[in-house]
């Protein structure tokens, strides 16, 4: 077993109930073929990272599906909002006495690569917390080389002010923090036109 793990949290690919913002404009399944587009992408970028690797799934276990192959151990998010999630996503994690650091990505980020998570996973040599800063404000990638559950305590998830109150709370904590490079999530239609071309070269 590796003294690092990788957590992936992904929604069940169901219609109407991912990239709602995508939804909303270019309909349900349209929202969840490019879902499953950045899934691929994903899962493609993870399965080469040296670490333990785990997926999330928003409700249930999938059975058969692209996380089936790659070296993925499957789980279910518990928790009321996102903070609460990826809380309890670490905290099992490093209750395993073997594992001294976690990185934790979302599954929307066609601009995420193997080299970057790695390089997160080493910047935890030497810190307490590594954040990937999104463009629209909040982060595409969280890690931690200890448990630090205050940072997911009343946070205003999914507005453009998460980062900011991430690192004031790690400020006010004493966290030794460092950032990454900002990249793209997909939210919206424009995100996606934007970003495709590069997703399907990589």
């Amino acid at each position: 077993m590796s003294s690092d793990k990788l957590i992936i949290f992904v929604k069940n690919e169901e219609a109407g109930k991912v990239k709602t913002r995508l939804a909303a404009s270019e309909g349900d399944n349209k929202a969840l073929e490019i879902y499953q587009q950045l899934l691929k992408y994903t899962h493609a970028q993870a399965q080469h990272a040296e670490a333990d690797k785990e997926v999330w799934y928003s409700r249930f276990k999938a059975e058969e599906d692209i996380w089936a192959s790659g070296g993925f151990t499957k789980k279910i998010q518990t928790g009321n909002d996102l903070g609460e999630r990826m809380s309890a996503a670490f905290r099992e994690s490093f209750i395993q006495p073997e594992i001294q650091r976690v990185v934790l990505i979302g599954s929307d980020c066609a601009e995420i690569t193997t080299s970057i998570i790695e390089k997160a996973l080493e910047k935890l040599k030497n810190c307490d917390l590594v954040l990937g800063p999104a463009e629209d404000g909040g982060y595409y990638l969280i890690g931690m080389s200890q448990y630090l559950p205050n940072l997911f305590n009343n946070i205003e998830w999914s507005t453009p002010s998460v980062l900011k109150q991430t690192l004031d709370r790690a400020k006010k904590e004493k966290i030794q923090w460092s950032l990454l490079a900002t990249l793209s999530d997909v939210d919206t239609m424009e995100d996606w036109n934007r970003l495709k071309r590069q997703l399907i070269s990589k």
